[in-house]
Formats: C-alpha cells, structure tokens, sequence
C-alpha cells in the first residue's frame, strides 16, 4: 500500500514518471528470503495487483519500480518499468553490493550482456497468471533504455552501479539518455549522505542531465535503517531533496525540468561530444524500447515533476537549491530515533525498558527516544498512519470506544507521550555514588519518562550468600578488601548480570503494573569501543532486546548529548504545562550538559576504597573508578584502533607502523608497540563477547558486531606470537638507530577475561 500511497501523491503533484527504491515490492532487506521462490510469486503478485486493482492511482505516469526476478534459472535484482497496465522493460542490476552489510551476491547474480544478443535484450516470458492478468506474453528483458517517439531517453543504473569506477550512468549519458533515474537501497551510516550527494552531483555535472535517486526508507527487520533522502539533481545542480530523518512512511519530491537546458549543456562541454561519438560508434544498436504515449510524450519534453505551467513556450522549471548536510552529531541522534519507531510500532511492544545509569552511555539512548517522541508528536497531528500508530501504542483506541469518543487523542508533548512509552529505571548498589543516582532521576524528569529507582544489594547479596553456602567456603572478597583479581571481578560482573535479569522482569511486568497491556523492549547501552575492546560484562545489561548505539563511537555520543542540550534544551515545539514550565526549558540543557562532562565509570567496586583507597569516602564526589583507567587506553586510541582495524583492515604490526606515523608527535615507536600490542591482547580476549552482542543500529564502519558485520573468528591465539615478535624486532631496531627508549610500563593491565 506504500507504493500505491507513493503513486497517488505522485499522480495528485501532476509527475509523469515515478520512481521508487530499490527491490521495492519485497523490501531490500529479505535477505534470505531471497532463496525462497515464494518471494519471487509474491512479487509477481503485487505487481499485478498494481497494474490492474489499483491501475488508477498509475494512470498518466511511468512506474518504475524495483523486484527479483528469475530469468532461466537465475537470480536476478531488476528495475520493472510500467504505463498503462503494461511492462515495458527489466532491467538487471549488473554491479551487485558485497561490502560491508551487504550480501549481493549471495542471492543474485550480476547481469552480463551476451556479445551475441543483436540489441542486448530477450524476451522474457511472463509467469502464465501475470500473462492472463495484465494481458502481456513477453517484455524485454536486459540492459536497454526507453525513448519516446519524439526523442526523449529515459535510462536506468541501480544502487551500487552509482558508486563503481565505471558508473552506468556515463555510458548512458554518452548515448543521449538525457533522464537517469536510481531506485537504490543504501543504509545510513555517519556520514553518509554528503558521499551520496557528491556522487550524484558530480554525475550530473560531469555529464549533464537529469539525475533521480530514490532510496529505501525505514526498518527493514534489521540492524539498517534506510534513510531516505530522495534526490532530484539537473546539470550539477540540485533541484530537490527529501528529509533524511522522520517517521513518515512516504516521502515524494518532485521538480519541473526543461530538457532543452540538458541538450545546451552537453552541446556546451566538446569533451562529452567526442565521447559519446566514439560511444554510439562501438554501440551500433541502440538498446532502446520505444514507447508510443502521446500523453507522456508531450509530458516528457516539458517536464519530470510538478509546478509546471505551459503558456506558449513557456515552463516554470524548479530553481535549484541549497544542500542539506545533517551534523554528525544530528545522525547520531535521529537515525536510531526513526529506527527505534519503526521497530516499536512494528514489533507490538507497549514501550521500552532503559537501564539508566546517569552515564553519557545510557543518556544517549534516553535523549534518541526522546528525539523519536519529538518527531512522533510533531507527525501525529499530520500523517494519519503515525497518528493511529501512537493510539495503539499509548492503547487509547480501547479507551475511546469504551467512552464512545472519536479516535482523536494525541500526545500535546513529547514528555506526555514518553510517559507512556520509555520506562526508566536506576538500578544502584551500595558502590553507586549520589552524583549518578541524581542524574539519573533528573534526566527522567526532564524527558518525561516513568522513572524507578530500584536498589538491587539485598539480589546481590542473595546471590553471593547462595554461593558461599554451596561451596561451603568464605565469602568473596573485593581486591581492595584482600580478595583477589577473580574474586573482585566475579563480584563486578555479578551486579551487572543481576541489572540485566532485573530490567526483564521490569519490562514483563511494568505494563500490567500500571494497569496496561502488553511488554516492554529492553534497551542496551553498549557503545561501539567498548564492543570493540570487550571491556563488558558477557549478558549483562548491554544485553537486551535493542541497541541503539552498538556502532556510536563514545566521542560522538557525548558530542550528541551537547548537540542535544543545545537543540532540545532551549526551546521547545510546542506549548509547556504549568508543572513542565516549572522545571525550567533550559533543565534538559543542564542535565546532559552534566553527563556528557562527567567521566565514564561503571561503579561496580565499593565507593569508599574507589573515592579515598580505604576512608570514609565521599557519595557526593565522583566514582574513581575510571573506565578509561580500567581499559588501559582511551576512548579516542580505541576510535583509531577500530578505524585501522575495519577501514583499512590492519592487522597488528600494519596498525603499529600507521600509528607510529600517526602520533609520532605524541608517542614513541615503544609506547605505539605498547599500546598496540594491548589493544590486540584484549581484543583476542574478549572476542568471543561479539557472538553475543544485542542487535544494535549500525551506524558506525567499524561495528564489531559479529553477527552480521564483522566476519572474523571469535577465537584468538592472545599472544599474537609472530605479528608481537616482528613489532618489538621494529621497536628495538629503531632504539638502537638512536631513537630512545620510551619510558613507560610494561603495559600490563589487571583486568582478566572479563567474562
């Protein structure tokens, strides 16, 4: 129903040609699905549905739309390009996507025009019941392009082909296709779209033309979230641009283009015309389909979209426009907010159940549900869909017609709406210090979540008495107490364990407590260094139902807490009541202005020996318990570890010499060794934690999530014995070229296998 909503927006703003994403019809994300042949039927019969049940909402417009489809015995991801109830082409996708998240090739296969093919399409035969619904035999099938009986040229590339060194786009260019379109797939990542926006400006300007991108939007079942962001660029220019971030389902733009200013842009640039001679040259038969549309025609020589008005020989074309970047700090944010709505209105779940310590980490997650309570609130009032999503969730469809009221309740702010759905509780021992407990209060308060403070000593307690009696042995001690290392991590580990057992039988039974149906998510907290460097307990509370900054550097995330202070904590959208007004706007300002300048700590070790080795200590002062400490390395060497690690797939001695270069002014070649070499130590350890890691928003390049990102192994020789012994050969070799000693520790670190 989405693609038909698309194509009736579409049709209403007067456009002739409609473009949607990539595998639109199943959804990019199938992902196996893809080996059923069930998927290929059901696509086939959606198709149909379109040309003939709701052939009215396509009328007048070329309907380009995205499917697999089996071709003898193959695979293949196709563009199918529609008028008037007909197929007029297929089109396969010939550079599939096998990096990173993406899998292509595992389910398609990348088409490859056949030399002895006269114009380089078949004839494909349509499935019988699509022959006897839309009464078609056959359609062309391969790489070809349309053109209209007066000349206009219409061509396709799909996703990937975009971004390969020999982009399809410039062949198509070369022959006189004057309208390129793009139905593609492509996730949000940090980043991102400013790539996307080069690309396909620099297309446009290099060729000339009319460029037109369209992109998946929303969950697909996944860790992705596609971003949207269509595009409408002419001859370098950009015409017009969706939103990257909200939780509308549809998003349609549209632009009016006159192609003469096309053809004098190609005629202006002798470089493009001697090309594209030696292009038709080699391509003596045109791969074209021709289509006679008087409608489209007549359209196609006028325009692409909407606004346009005709007097004699006149056409008000769309005046290009400004870019619109989002921030780093703003993707961070939003991205994992339209995610989490998507997987909340789809999954049935009642809410979500957030551990929040008062930390930058779980901070984070409670400022993104706020910002999709934000872009929630602000979409209610306007989109019908988000509107009837939100009643079913906060269950006032029931209470309406128990009372026999129209359906017309809405969140009037976004802390009245995170009331009913974000649960918080703070889950504190006898080792949390008073700062931590407060902010934690606080920041419930200010975003209007159902906040709990739940001590959880007398579990703790419980379970070590539970231990001690079974074995008949002492009681386990902290380090500090005269326990040993095992001792003291065991008793950390098991206060992290019993938060994660606690937060589910909170998010089971919070609902009925507050006389509600239903259950809640569990949300993680885990940032993408600590998954990177283990530094975690294995099914503490980062296990959970979702993860929304699993791949969200700890850097970024306290620049998103001042990005949020600054955007949310100074003003508000709508009107505040007496008792919000009270708290002051400039509150949630206050809060994560706090957090994100506090230091990171766990606090799992007693407060008195962290604060003063011993004393009394002092609950008002910050925990000492450092995570950074604990590490051994910061959070800033773990984003270059991580960066090296992925993006330039540095192994350890490779990572060493960039490293060496990298902070020559900062580190010795012994102290970059050093660092290395504990990175390397911990990350063989701990991998193991990576199998287990809660589905999280991929955001970040270098994810460590085993499961779907990073496909290295989880078990690790930890001593590295080659790569450590030619690293330490290259240190000392330098020191006796005269380069010094560093004079730092050995490097060793208490933490054990942190399991």
């Amino acid at each position: 129903m989405r693609i038909v909503q698309s194509c009736d927006m579409a049709r209403k703003s007067g456009a002739v040609y409609r473009l949607g994403p990539e595998l639109e019809i199943c959804g990019y994300g199938c992902e196996d699905h893809f080996l059923e042949h069930d998927t290929f039927i059901h696509c086939w019969e959606s198709l149909v549905g379109l040309l003939t049940t709701y052939k009215s909402s396509c009328e007048g417009m070329v309907i380009d739309t995205g499917m697999p489809v089996l071709v003898h015995g193959v695979r293949y991801n196709c563009r199918i390009l529609c008028w008037d109830g007909q197929i007029l082409l297929i089109r396969p996708k010939t550079a599939l996507a096998d990096n990173g998240n993406y899998r292509e090739s595992r389910y398609f296969t990348a088409y490859e025009q056949q030399q002895q093919q006269a114009t380089g399409l078949i004839d494909f035969l349509l499935p019988k019941f699509v022959q006897d619904a839309i009464g078609q035999r056959t359609v062309p099938f391969g790489l070809g392009h349309i053109q209209t009986n007066d000349g206009v040229k219409l061509g396709c590339e799909s996703c990937e082909e975009l971004w390969t060194p020999q982009a399809t786009h410039i062949g198509l260019a070369l022959r006189g296709v004057e309208i390129i379109t793009n139905g593609s797939g492509s996730h949000h990542e940090l980043r991102k779209l400013n790539t996307r926006l080069e690309l396909i400006l620099n297309a446009t300007s290099k060729c000339g033309g009319i460029y037109l991108y369209s992109n998946q939007r929303g969950c697909d079942g996944g860790r992705l979230y596609y971003d949207g962001g269509a595009i409408i660029a002419c001859n370098g220019k950009l015409l017009a641009q969706a939103p990257q971030f909200d939780v509308q389902d549809v998003h349609v733009i549209t632009a009016t283009v006159d192609l003469e200013e096309v053809r004098s842009y190609r005629a202006s640039l002798p470089s493009f015309g001697i090309q594209a001679v030696r292009e038709q040259q080699q391509q003596k038969q045109q791969q074209s389909i021709q289509v006679d549309c008087p409608q489209l025609h007549f359209l196609m020589t006028t325009t692409t979209g909407t606004n346009s008005s005709r007097h004699g020989m006149m056409i008000e074309t769309t005046v290009p426009r400004e870019l619109i970047y989002s921030t780093p700090e703003e993707e961070c944010c939003l991205g994992p907010a339209c995610w989490l709505w998507d997987y909340l209105r789809r999954s049935g779940a009642t809410g979500f159940l957030l551990p929040l310590s008062g930390g930058a980490d779980s901070s984070s997650v409670a400022l993104i549900v706020f910002a999709m309570c934000q872009l929630v609130v602000q979409a209610a009032p306007h989109d019908s869909q988000v509107a009837k999503d939100v009643r079913r969730i906060c269950q006032k469809e029931e209470y309406n017609e128990k009372n026999g009221e129209e359906e017309t309740w809405l969140p009037s702010t976004p802390q009245e709406f995170a009331n009913y759905i974000l649960h918080t509780i703070f889950m504190g021992t006898e080792h949390s210090s008073q700062n931590t407990t407060l902010r934690s209060k606080r920041l419930g308060e200010v975003i209007g979540s159902y906040h709990l403070n739940v001590p959880i000593d007398t579990m703790v307690k419980a379970v070590i008495q539970t231990f001690a009696l079974a074995t008949g042995g002492p009681v386990p001690q902290f380090e500090s107490q005269g326990g040993t290392m095992t001792q003291d991590l065991a008793l950390q580990n098991i206060q992290a364990r019993l938060r994660m057992v606690t937060a589910y039988l909170f998010a089971q039974l919070l609902p009925w407590s507050r006389k509600r149906k239903g259950f809640l998510l569990v949300l993680g907290s885990a940032n993408v260094d600590e998954g990177l460097r283990g530094y975690m307990t294995k099914y503490d509370c980062s296990s959970a139902d979702l993860n929304p900054i699993g791949a969200i550097s700890k850097g970024d995330l306290k620049r998103m807490l001042l990005w949020g202070a600054d955007h949310y904590g100074k003003r508000r959208t709508t009107p505040s009541t007496d008792s919000e007004s009270s708290k002051g706007d400039d509150t949630l300002r206050v809060v994560l202005e706090e957090i994100a300048g506090a230091p990171p700590t766990a606090e799992l070790r007693p407060l008195a020996d962290a604060v003063t080795g011993g004393g009394t200590g002092d609950t008002n002062a910050e925990h000492s318990q450092l995570d950074e400490e604990e590490m051994g390395m910061t959070y800033e060497e773990l984003g270059w570890f991580g960066r090296l690690r992925k993006f330039n797939r540095c192994g350890p001695v490779s990572m060493f010499r960039t490293l060496c270069i990298q902070w020559r002014d900062t580190c010795t070649p012994r102290q970059v060794a050093i660092k290395v070499q504990r990175f390397f130590y911990y990350y063989a350890v701990n991998r193991h934690k990576m199998c287990t890691l809660t589905p999280s928003y991929h955001a970040e390049g270098y994810s460590p999530d085993d499961n779907r990102f990073d496909l290295r192994q989880f078990l690790y020789n930890t001593k590295w014995p080659r790569q450590f012994t030619i690293m330490n050969q290259l240190v000392n070799d330098f020191e006796e070229e005269g380069g010094g000693e560093g004079g730092v520790d050995d490097g060793k670190n208490k933490e054990t296998h942190n399991q």
